[in-house]
């Protein structure tokens, strides 16, 4: 029966239907005398007419950026070609960012893409740039071509926005941090040795929690301080969230907790929590409390148990240190207190969140003495509907974003710094993150809500494998270029729902 007769949906079902019977628990198996994995009598052979590509994911991201117009965007506020022989800015930006999710993870493996005439059929193109074009492309760019990039971006981001239900943003959460990109080579300008002692970069990384989308992403030396230079992306951070968001609250570490910004942010009606360094005049203040005016501090749990509690695993690594008797530190009690604080810069006092861990200090079973360490939060926060246990958990909260870091690292790559100088790896890492962000999108135009932001909270290799890397056959019919999924898996049917509703939706 053709597949003019049954549907997509049909065809989804039954594929559905097999792979439950082939997988269902409750089959009883009798004793197998050959191994599952059986099959040798294999041949191959070249096929003739029939065409396709390993990531069938790829037409469906490709049509999400023409409907949100934004390599229309990115061709109208870019401009480093003089003329478009053959390739426009948007051509050499995709081809990036395609290279990424199309499983690239070095910008040679753009020529794998180049050579693969049914990977262009799908794209409509006749050609793509060479890795050493789109190298080249990179070091075109100066400050104001990449901020013209980012823009392009924030555009389209905003028309994904619009098109989320009520409520969907009411508090945006924007975090900020540092982080080193290690190269290993030895001429490329720009490079600085970080306090780590590692040679590379040290990007600044300005992210939504609510998404997971990077909102700046800036490369510097390595030897700079984690917050130098921050302020002017955390206000274009602002800028642009506020567009869409009722508040605006900003996290980050000790490192960003620029007290000279905090009184301008606070009258814009900003919100901030932020760690704050122990120094000797907070400690002193916190030593100073009665024991009345501490809580105990009682962690909410990460997550819903669904069904019942499992017990807890044996902690492995702990035995080996008190039965080989290393010095260990033992975590004894948490408690909380909060009193107002004007820091020097400030004219006006802010909400100092304080939280006192009791650590007991042990070798082997013999505990050698007991210590307390101070943790400071500064924030603006409303103390009623964000109370002190509330404060703390935001703040932990950053550790989300060392998650996204480390997708940007090793899931997108966009920090293995392949070409010359800081500004051509800056314009590649923001190309490259492109592919994170198009992830997110695609999260947040599924029809399916839950499955949506599934998606989005995905890590980006499983996105890959669930959606992009699929085995398709391409078929131009007319004026049609149809791909023909060949494989099934769960996320297979949410990747004909977006298809069906970008189809039907009017280009931005």
């Amino acid at each position: 029966m053709s597949t003019t007769t049954r549907t997509y949906p049909k065809i989804l079902r039954n594929r559905e239907r097999r792979i439950e019977r082939r997988l269902d628990p409750d089959r009883a198996w009798s004793d197998q005398s050959e191994p599952m994995l059986g099959a040798s009598n294999i041949h191959y052979e070249m096929a003739d007419k029939t065409r396709a590509i390993n990531c069938g994911g790829i037409g469906a991201v490709h049509l999400l950026v023409t409907k949100l117009g934004l390599a229309r965007e990115i061709d109208a506020r870019v401009k480093v070609l003089k003329r478009h022989l053959p390739y426009h800015e948007s051509d050499h930006v995709l081809n990036l960012a395609y290279n990424v999710l199309a499983g690239g993870q070095r910008l040679e493996d753009i020529e794998l893409r180049r050579n693969d005439e049914a990977f262009m059929d799908g794209l409509g193109a006749q050609r793509i740039p060479d890795p050493t074009t789109a190298g080249d492309f990179t070091r075109r760019f100066g400050p104001a071509n990449i901020e013209a990039l980012l823009e392009a971006i924030d555009q389209t981001r905003l028309r994904v926005w619009r098109q989320q239900p009520a409520g969907f943003m009411k508090e945006a959460i924007i975090q900020i941090d540092g982080t080193i990109a290690p190269t290993g080579g030895q001429c490329k300008d720009g490079i600085g040795l970080s306090y780590k002692g590692i040679w590379g970069y040290h990007p600044l990384i300005v992210t939504l929690s609510n998404t997971n989308e990077v909102l700046a992403l800036v490369n510097r030396p390595g030897n700079v301080a984690s917050h130098q230079d921050c302020v002017p992306w955390i206000n274009r951070a602002i800028a642009r969230v506020r567009q869409q968001a009722e508040t605006v609250i900003l996290c980050g570490d000790t490192d960003f907790s620029l007290t000279g910004e905090f009184d301008g942010w606070h009258d814009q009606g900003v919100k901030f929590v932020f760690g704050f360094d122990a120094n000797p005049k907070v400690v002193g203040l916190a030593e100073a409390l009665p024991e009345s005016a501490w809580q105990s501090l009682q962690r909410l749990p990460r997550y819903e148990i669904a069904t019942v509690a499992r017990g807890k695993r044996a902690r492995i690594k702990e035995q080996i240190v008190r039965a080989k008797g290393y010095q260990n530190q033992v975590l004894t009690g948490e408690s909380l207190a909060q009193i107002e604080y004007q820091p020097g810069k400030c004219q006006r006092p802010y909400r100092l969140v304080i939280l006192r861990k009791n650590i007991s200090v042990q070798r082997g079973e013999q505990v050698l003495f007991d210590e307390i360490r101070y943790f400071f939060y500064l924030t603006n926060l409303d103390a009623q509907r964000f109370d002190a246990p509330a404060v703390v958990a935001l703040a932990n909260d950053r550790c989300n974003q060392e998650n996204v870091i480390a997708q940007l690292k090793g899931g997108v790559n966009a920090m293995r710094m392949p070409v010359d100088d800081l500004m051509s790896n800056w314009a590649y890492m923001v190309m490259t993150a492109l592919a994170w962000n198009l992830k997110a999108w695609f999260g947040l135009l599924l029809p399916n809500r839950s499955r949506g932001m599934e998606l989005v909270k995905m890590e980006f290799r499983r996105f890959l494998q669930a959606l992009i890397l699929l085995p398709t056959q391409i078929v131009r019919s007319g004026r049609r270029i149809i791909y023909r999924i060949q494989s099934f898996n769960a996320w297979v049917g949410d990747l004909f729902s977006i298809w069906e509703k970008l189809r039907r939706a009017a280009p931005a």
